[in-house]
């Protein structure tokens, strides 16, 4: 039965009307908003501070962890009886994360201070051999650390690496204290580089190429029809540091998260450059003598092809490319927001977003595709949050999974066709 359900959406797209008896949804979609047609089915909990994670074409799911507490820094889930719900649940790795990913046989994992992999056999739920280091190199950061990568068609390896301070001040996070010029942080952090993973313990910095600066910290990444897209986690604090030249109601809109088109070579302007979103420009940051007006050396820098609200957080990011989902779904871009902790007066963020896109153009506004991940209740810090989204994969049938990073629960969307 769940056989013919997956060949008929592959075939055809959602042509089934209702779900076998066995793959239940949730009462209420465990308390998550999604439109009509959908059905939220919560695949495992508790799981631990989920972050990444990936679909085997088996349909298995590896997730990666923050901290092992434990149990490993990689959750592996297998659905036996075909309910939609893990059965068998495995932990395996002695470090914690933030990037998982699939390739050739092997199981990628970044941890902050390296990107190791797994080999992985057909037959195998988990791997039998220890992991060997793909990726080192990388230097020691109290800040943006996570190392989210993705790989291109040819199996290179992309990874992000965040700059280690909000605005590469003189005197971090201080009021009113200017930014070194030039930004030493820039040779090391703030970018992209790229690596063939093919390779072992490659040193990022020495047999790495840098692909693109001026990316505060791009922890949602995908590569999509040839290009590497990049959802950046935007500066904070232009109220705080600088209260003289931005209102406290400015942090509801500046600096946007930038969805970036990331180009070999591209310079995308932090720490020097924030995009603002009301008046569709780069804008030259205070510590380099902005005061919300000026652009001066930003008018280089590249433009992003969207600007989401400021302080979302955004975590991972979903090109569309299965046919379980409805047309107006297919080619277009999901991302998870993990919501703001500093955003004031108001939190926000904590969502799923879609936007629709052709190729490599936004063609659409963005809409909340799942949301109620905070509960019924507004909050005021990000703490309060029953849950916040973190990771997006998708199945082999097309359907999207969904991490947690509060309390490590995993929810599967399956579009049924059904309202209600």
């Amino acid at each position: 039965m769940k056989q013919l359900f997956i060949l008929c959406l592959f075939l055809v797209g959602a042509c089934a009307t209702e779900l076998p008896p066995q793959f239940a949804c949730a009462p209420d979609h465990d308390g998550l908003s999604v439109p009509d047609g959908f059905c939220v089915i919560v695949v495992a909990d508790s799981l631990g501070r989920g972050r990444h994670l990936t679909v085997r074409d088996n349909g298995d799911v590896y997730v990666a962890l923050r901290e092992p507490i434990g149990h490993g820094g990689v959750a592996a889930l297998r659905d036996h009886d075909g309910d939609g719900t893990a059965d068998l649940i495995e932990y395996f790795g002695e470090i914690g994360g933030t990037a998982i990913g699939l390739r050739d046989g092997w199981i990628y994992f970044g941890a902050d201070d390296q990107i190791i992999r797994y080999p992985l056999d057909e037959s195998e739920f988990i791997p039998a051999s220890a992991p060997e280091v793909a990726v080192s190199g990388f230097l020691e950061q109290n800040s943006h650390a996570a190392k989210p990568f993705e790989f291109d068609e040819a199996g290179n390896l992309y990874v992000n690496i965040g700059g280690p301070s909000n605005a590469c001040q003189e005197m971090r996070r201080t009021p009113e204290s200017p930014g070194v010029d030039p930004c030493p942080q820039l040779d090391y952090f703030g970018g992209i580089w790229r690596v063939t993973p093919s390779i072992l313990e490659q040193n990022i910095h020495e047999e790495g190429t840098r692909y693109a600066t001026g990316i505060r910290h791009g922890v949602a990444n995908a590569w999509h029809q040839g290009h590497l897209f990049v959802v950046q986690h935007g500066r904070d604090d232009l109220h705080r540091l600088w209260p003289d030249r931005f209102e406290e109601h400015l942090n509801n809109e500046l600096p946007a998260e930038e969805f970036f088109l990331i180009r070999e070579g591209g310079d995308y302007g932090w720490p020097y450059c924030y995009y603002d979103p009301v008046k569709g420009a780069k804008k030259l940051s205070p510590e380099y003598g902005g005061n919300g007006d000026i652009v001066g050396r930003c008018s280089e820098a590249s433009m992003p092809i969207y600007g989401f609200p400021a302080h979302w957080a955004p975590n991972d990011l979903m090109f569309y490319t299965g046919t379980q989902f409805p047309e107006k779904y297919r080619g277009g871009a999901f991302i998870a927001f993990h919501g703001s902790w500093n955003r004031s007066p108001n939190q926000d963020g904590f969502q799923v977003t879609f936007l629709p896109m052709e190729n490599t153009e936004v063609t659409g506004e963005p809409e909340i595709f799942a949301g109620g991940f905070v509960g019924s209740n507004s909050i005021s810090t990000s703490s309060e949050a029953r849950a916040r989204p973190t990771g997006l994969a998708m199945g082999p049938d097309g359907s999207m999974y969904i991490s947690d990073s509060v309390n490590g629960r995993i929810w599967r969307i399956i579009y049924t066709g059904n309202d209600g």
